[in-house]
C-alpha cells in the first residue's frame, strides 16, 4: 500500500495518508502470491507505505505462509497493539522490521509526528511479549548519524536482536535528501563504527544480527578490513 499514517520526510515510496487508487484488492493480492510461489519466491516483505494500514495484511501474510514463503513485515511499528503481534504471529509472519531513525526528538523529526517514537517502542515489546522476531530499520544520513551509538545502546538494553542500516536510497522523498547523504569519508567511517560496536558486542557474548543495506561496496569493505585484522 501507498498509504501510511506518518509523514516520514525521506520516504522512498511517497506514501500519504490516503490510499492510492489502484491499489491491489484482495483477491488480486492472492493471484500475485500465486505467481510469486510458483516462480520459487522464498520470502515476501510486505511493505508500503503501512502494511498495517490494509485490512486484509493478515489473511494476505498467512496465504503467503501456506504457499510455502517466509513472511515478513516492513512497519513504523506506531500500529502494534499486543492483539495485532498476536495474529501476526498466528498467521506465520516470521520477522517485523521496525523503523527507527534515531532516539525520540530525531526520529519523530523524521516521521513527522510526535509521540511516533514511543508508540514504534511499545510496537517493538508488543511482539517480543508474544515472541515474535523484531528488529530495527535505520537509514544514515548526515541528520542522524550522531544517533547511530544510541541506536546500539537501544538495541542492547531492549535486547532487540537484529539492526539493519540503510543507506539513503534517492526516491520518493528521499531524493530531496541528497544533499543529507554521507560522502565516501562519512560513509566509512559511520560503517567502521557499526563494525566495531557489532564486534564488541559479540565479544561479550550478545547474539545481534547487525547488517548494513543499499551499499554494495560495504561487503567488500567489511571482507578488507577482516583479512588486515587477522594478518
Amino acid at each position: 500500500t501507498r498509504a501510511c499514517n506518518l509523514n516520514c520526510i525521506h520516504c522512498y515510496a511517497k506514501a500519504v495518508h490516503q490510499s492510492r487508487d489502484r491499489e491491489l484488492t484482495t483477491e488480486e493480492g492472492f493471484n500475485l502470491i500465486d505467481d510469486m510461489a510458483t516462480f520459487g519466491v522464498p520470502v515476501i516483505l510486505f511493505s508500503g507505505g503501512e502494511p498495517l494500514l490494509r485490512s486484509d495484511l493478515i489473511e494476505l501474510t498467512s496465504y503467503s505462509v501456506s504457499k510455502g514463503m517466509r513472511a515478513v513485515i516492513s512497519t513504523n511499528g506506531t500500529l502494534i497493539t499486543e492483539e495485532k503481534a498476536m495474529l501476526l504471529k498466528n498467521a506465520g509472519v516470521s520477522y517485523v522490521g521496525i523503523s527507527l531513525d534515531g532516539l525520540e526528538k530525531v526520529n519523530d523529526h523524521f516521521r513527522g509526528v510526535e509521540g511516533a517514537f514511543k508508540k514504534a517502542l511499545n510496537g517493538i515489546k508488543n511482539c517480543q511479549n508474544v515472541e515474535l522476531k523484531v528488529g530495527l530499520r535505520f537509514t544514515i544520513n548526515k541528520l542522524n548519524i550522531d544517533q547511530v551509538p544510541g541506536i546500539f545502546d537501544l538495541a542492547e538494553k531492549m535486547n532487540i536482536e537484529r539492526i539493519c542500516f540503510y543507506h539513503l536510497v534517492y526516491s520518493g522523498r528521499g531524493s530531496n535528501l541528497v544533499d543529507q547523504d554521507l560522502s565516501h569519508s562519512e560513509t566509512r567511517k559511520i560503517v567502521d563504527m557499526i563494525m566495531d560496536r557489532t564486534k564488541d558486542m559479540y565479544n561479550r557474548g550478545l547474539k545481534k544480527e547487525v547488517l548494513t543495506v543499499d551499499n554494495h561496496t560495504d561487503g567488500p569493505y567489511l571482507y578488507l578490513r577482516m583479512l588486515k585484522e587477522n594478518n
